[in-house]
């Protein structure tokens, strides 16, 4: 059977691999330390419902120094109260942005304790994730040694996941990487002259399209845990219908605790649909996510609204494009709008895209057969 269309890998039982693999997110484009969280968050669900300490993740983040807030910090925050044996959180460097001829004694001293903590959890054996959130421009300013991470990163246990975030990765670190992303940004003059805000697109062939809509709803869930009432935010995810996600288990965590902070929804069979498979079934259940997205956006009760996998859903035909140009056209101007996913071809409704990142697909471990990982790919 020829597969025509966009189909969406989905949580059905599979078998999945045990080797950890190097990712490294890079470019200009948003979304690479967005990235880094949504790995943060599958990581901590999978824990959750796993009885033994096995999924543990360090969060190590060079240039973002203590000094400032960011906003994922409540949710960060509240998943280490509720589990404080899966998630540790390391900040080191200045809180200010620099560049190379603005590098102190302070900014090579705090990249040097970044990595000294690094390497000992990358030894430790207490890991199965250890993210390098702006370990890229730490290099890329040499402030570290290239030679000595990439020796490091090649030498670390098998089943270790490694997450490298930030621009200008060097090329020797590339080299390595089991999986690259590149975000590359797309401007579109048409929101511009209209002065619209707030709607981003992840797109493109690469991973980290759903992954950074994840990160970025920890950020806003985190501002609204900071700032009551601040913000409240809807996750509604197409084609992706079942169970088996591991970042649910965190989600209803932080909803449990927030209920009026974070809503979640899926819709969709538990199966990849393409084009030459549609049932009946996939067009009521896309059609029914719309429906609650459509009153959400309306309703300006929501400051962030997560679209997952819109745009697939569009490209099989399963919604119409001109109802969504129109409910983005009327947003509450203080609504954000997140729309993920691949496409073959561009619905009207990524000239209204503020920010539109394609997540360009230069490695991936599934290209060479290697399975996917609960906990890290979904």
């Amino acid at each position: 059977m020829t597969r025509n269309g966009i189909g969406i890998r989905t949580a059905q039982v599979r078998q999945q691999r045990v080797i950890g693999q190097i990712h490294v997110y890079d470019g200009a484009g948003k979304g690479k330390s967005q990235a880094a969280l949504g790995v943060v968050l599958r990581s901590i669900g999978l824990g959750i419902n796993t009885p033994s300490n096995s999924n543990r993740v360090l969060l190590l983040r060079f240039l973002k120094g203590p000094e400032r807030d960011y906003d994922e910090d409540g949710a960060i925050a509240a998943l280490q109260r509720g589990f404080p044996h899966l998630i540790d959180q390391v900040r080191t460097g200045r809180a200010e942005f620099f560049g190379p001829d603005e590098i102190t004694a302070f900014d090579r001293s705090e990249a040097a304790r970044g990595w000294d903590v690094a390497k000992g959890a990358i030894a430790s054996g207490l890991y199965s994730v250890v993210v390098l959130d702006e370990i890229n421009p730490v290099l890329d300013l040499g402030l570290l040694s290239v030679d000595e991470v990439v020796r490091t990163l090649t030498s670390k246990p098998e089943e270790l996941e490694i997450i490298a975030t930030g621009r200008a990765a060097p090329q020797k670190l590339l080299d390595i990487a089991d999986l690259h992303s590149e975000m590359k940004p797309h401007h579109h003059p048409t929101a511009t002259a209209l002065l619209i805000e707030g709607i981003e697109i992840y797109t493109g062939a690469g991973k980290g399209k759903s992954t950074s809509a994840l990160g970025k709803a920890l950020q806003a869930i985190g501002r609204g845990i900071n700032h009551p009432g601040s913000t409240r935010v809807l996750i509604m995810q197409w084609l992706k219908g079942g169970t088996g996600y591991t970042e649910d288990a965190a989600l209803a965590a932080l909803q449990q605790s927030y209920p009026h902070v974070i809503d979640h929804q899926r819709c969709g069979r538990d199966a990849i649909v393409w084009r030459n498979s549609r049932q009946e079934l996939d067009y009521v259940e896309a059609e029914r996510g719309w429906e609650i997205a459509k009153t959400a956006i309306a309703s300006g009760l929501y400051k962030t609204i997560i679209l997952d996998e819109l745009n697939p859903t569009v490209d099989l035909e399963l919604l119409p494009v001109e109802p969504i140009v129109q409910a983005l056209l009327r947003k509450p101007r203080h609504t954000e709008i997140i729309i993920t996913g691949r496409c073959q071809n561009q619905p009207a409704y990524f000239d209204l895209a503020s920010i539109h990142s394609e997540v360009y697909c230069h490695k991936h471990y599934a290209n060479q057969g290697v399975e996917l990982k609960r906990g890290v790919d979904f």
